[in-house]
């Protein structure tokens, strides 16, 4: 070994547990961009886009025709696909007329070089042209458009210092330490790399409008595929992109590495530092001072995932790096033992598929390629496998399935397929069927979906826009939105910066709220407030036979409201009071008042979504309960709890089977076929109601009530509950009122609504914001 090189090797082995798994990870994926007959795609990076200099997460890569997703680093790979996903939902849906690519080797290219545009910039990128340019004339333009995922890890910072600081008389410093973490990391993967190439490889075939040279060499799969007869990964092959000459360069140290890559550029091997192509590489955010990360850039796309990078490889190859790290290393990283790596490399790659393959060991001598799988793999388990998570180790069981099964590697799955379909209209399909599955579930952040509903489409948009998203409080939905010097904090997607906390308190107490609305002259119903208990039940005689609405003073999402039609029942009146009281120290007893209740959301002073939102309710089939209705009903994949989905499942709880009562039934009750039944007389979202939009069906009267409504409360943003009795007729002194003004109205339910078009009020909200 070189006397570089630090041996870690005891404090690792002291240290050995599930913490090794933590850091960070981030995702880098490129797709060609294709028309609908599978060319690529000669239409400019699209604007919705924006300028891809700027944007931190959609850009390009070598080709205008190229986009490239970049995910923000995450504290779990499962989260950093979530982002992806996310990523590339919203790039896919916003392609006009076009599709993502869903294979890493090329579609149908055109016979000229000159045809595949090279990506643009404005003129602070003219270096970054000047380099594509560079790459065009060095590699070829076709070569460029091989595409994969790049998978960015770093190990705990926190985790690190901890297991350095529990050692006493430590003859290295922690940065050394921590250098040789990631470099002890990186030469064990770059020596077993062959593992991950031969069973997650999954570009087994080209086009045949690919590089002429290579296709010229290429036994025929079909009339417009050629592939090395038992090759897994072409990308990762001698027809792939490579650097020209394979660089053996100093992974003893940074120092090292440093002065070998220079070397390599003062020899004319590589123009700059970027330019060394290598499956795994050193990365620093500090301007090369120190390794922040690693990023392993062998993963091709799998055409078998939506997008393009399978949660298992992932998981495998985190726990891959994890075993480097652990794994003792038998020898020098010397000239010879890396182009022994390269050998075993290019193997994997182009003869996996071959069952009497064989790799290059450690020793010099020639050993099977399935052997050698299978001991790696065991050697892989019994240093990591006991320190895996449950999910993890559902990963190593499918890695343990590839290995036993090879029927079932990626490689061999897509061969299969071309078997009876052609390259370009399999790849095609795939692709029409990603766009597809990109448009079910817009409404949710992928990898976020515990947070509120409303705040996961706000941050959808912003990332769209390539405003930076920090997640600031996850459990209080607080994110910090941020482009070019400019920051706004928002919680829950609708409180912001543009209300004054006088307002917010005024919406929160809807006295205030019905006083300063009174004073506007504005309609809001007639009633009483109450702070003690028992004077509120003695107020029964006075609303006895009368329709009324019971609530908190102050509260929000529909909680502790009750109304009763009929209130003849001094008991159920109690329990509607009780209600209240748990909800706040004072209550509110109104009128009720007729007519349709409408939310209406108004943005800075403009009104830009209405709907009706109609009480929770089943439909009955003269068979099944109202149980068993309401548990049907709930199945709708659009219903879920807690704002995570558009529409909330409907409850069997204290308050839907006292309006049961009220219609005398119960739970049991076995509605005839046809028949609605009403769970609820208040009609929030969520409780479980059903939103209709009418945003262009309402009368404007009642929409220049709605605004003058929040100018009177000096609220820029709002969602206002008015009862109107006819929406078709004007507003006049008796046919409608404001009932409440809510200080965090939910933006999904007029994104994502039961019945009509999504007003994109995620969209107006960042518009507002200055963004």
């Amino acid at each position: 070994m070189n006397e570089d090189i630090i041996n870690i090797d005891k404090i690792l082995a002291k240290h050995r547990n599930e913490r090794l798994f933590e850091g960070g990870f981030g995702f880098e994926k490129e797709n060609v961009r294709v028309n609908p007959k599978g060319e690529l795609a000669q239409t400019p990076h699209p604007a919705v886009f924006g300028n891809k200099r700027k944007h931190p997460y959609i850009t390009t890569d070598f080709s205008e025709s190229q986009i490239e997703i970049i995910t923000p680093v995450r504290h779990s790979v499962d989260e950093a696909l979530g982002f992806l996903e996310t990523l590339h939902d919203e790039v896919s849906l916003h392609l006009k007329d076009e599709f993502l690519w869903p294979q890493s080797t090329p579609p149908i290219l055109p016979d000229s070089d000159d045809d595949i545009p090279i990506a643009k910039f404005d003129e602070k990128g003219a270096d970054m042209e000047e380099y594509r340019s560079y790459l065009a004339e060095n590699y070829g333009r076709k070569k460029q458009l091989l595409s994969g995922v790049h998978f960015n890890v770093s190990f705990d910072e926190q985790v690190l210092k901890r297991m350095f600081n529990s050692e006493n008389n430590l003859e290295f410093t922690y940065i050394q330490f921590r250098e040789q973490v990631y470099l002890k990391t990186l030469r064990n993967f770059k020596r077993y790399r062959w593992f991950l190439i031969a069973l997650l490889g999954n570009s087994p075939v080209v086009h045949k409008s690919y590089v002429k040279e290579c296709v010229d060499l290429l036994p025929k799969l079909k009339d417009d595929t050629f592939h090395l007869m038992n090759a897994g990964s072409m990308r990762n092959s001698m027809c792939g992109y490579r650097n020209k000459e394979n660089l053996c360069l100093n992974y003893d140290s940074l120092n090292g590495y440093h002065q070998s890559i220079d070397k390599a550029i003062k020899e004319g091997l590589i123009s700059q530092a970027k330019e060394n192509y290598a499956s795994i590489r050193i990365k620093s955010i500090d301007g090369d001072k120190a390794i922040s990360h690693l990023e392993v850039r062998l993963l091709d796309l799998n055409p078998f995932v939506k997008t393009g990078v399978d949660i298992h490889h992932s998981r495998i190859i985190h726990q891959f790096l994890v075993f480097c790290l652990l794994k003792q290393e038998s020898n020098a990283f010397d000239i010879r033992a890396q182009r022994r790596a390269f050998a075993n490399h290019e193997r994997a790659a182009s003869f996996i598929l071959d069952e009497n393959a064989t790799i290059i060991a450690d020793e010099g001598n020639e050993v099977s390629m399935q052997l050698a799988i299978s001991q790696l793999c065991a050697e892989m388990e019994l240093a990591t496998n006991d320190i895996l998570n449950e999910a993890y180790k559902g990963s190593f069981r499918e890695l343990c399935n590839l290995i036993d099964k090879p029927e079932r590697r990626p490689a061999r799955r897509m061969l299969n397929e071309l078997k009876h379909q052609d390259f370009i209209n399999w790849n095609l399909s795939k692709a029409k069927e990603y766009l597809n599955l990109s448009g079910q579930k817009t409404y949710n952040f992928f990898g976020l979906e515990d947070m509120e509903l409303s705040t996961q489409l706000l941050m959808r948009n912003a990332v769209l826009r390539g405003i930076n998203v920090n997640i600031m409080d996850r459990s209080e939905n607080f994110i910090r939105l941020s482009s070019e010097g400019k920051t706004e904090y928002v919680m829950q997607a609708t409180r912001t910066s543009l209300d004054n906390y006088a307002s917010v308190l005024l919406m929160e107490n809807k006295v205030m709220t019905k006083k300063v609305l009174q004073s506007a002259e504005i309609n809001t119903p007639q009633g009483q407030e109450f702070s003690n208990d028992e004077i509120a039940r003695k107020s029964f005689d006075f609303y006895c036979n009368q329709a009324v609405v019971i609530k908190p003073k102050s509260t929000n999402f529909g909680l502790g409201i009750s109304i009763l039609k009929n209130n003849a029942d001094k008991e159920m009146y109690h329990r509607a009071i009780a209600m209240a009281f748990e909800h706040d120290n004072t209550i509110l007893v109104e009128k009720f008042i007729s007519g349709k209740e409408y939310r209406m959301f108004i943005i800075n002073d403009e009104l830009v979504g209405i709907l009706h939102r109609v009480p929770a309710n089943v439909k009955g089939d003269g068979q099944s309960s109202i149980a068993q209705l309401i548990d049907e009903k709930n199945k709708n994949p659009m219903r879920g709890k807690g704002y995570k989905t558009p529409l909330e499942k409907i409850s069997k709880g204290e308050a839907e089977s006292m309006f049961l009562e009220t219609q005398k039934l119960r739970f049991d009750s076995i509605p005839a076929n046809g028949e609605t039944i009403y769970l609820r007389e208040n009609s929030n979202i969520s409780t479980g109601g059903d939103s209709i939009d009418y945003t262009d069906d309402v009368h404007s009267s009642y929409k220049q009530l709605a605004v003058n409504a929040a100018k009177a409360l000096d609220v820029k943003v709002t969602g206002l509950d008015m009862m109107i009795n006819d929406i078709t007729q004007p507003a006049s002194k008796d046919n409608y009122s404001i009932i409440e003004m809510n200080f965090n109205p939910a933006i999904h339910i007029h994104c994502h609504p039961f019945v009509g078009r999504n007003r994109q009020l995620n969209v107006k909200m960042l518009d507002a914001l200055g963004f």
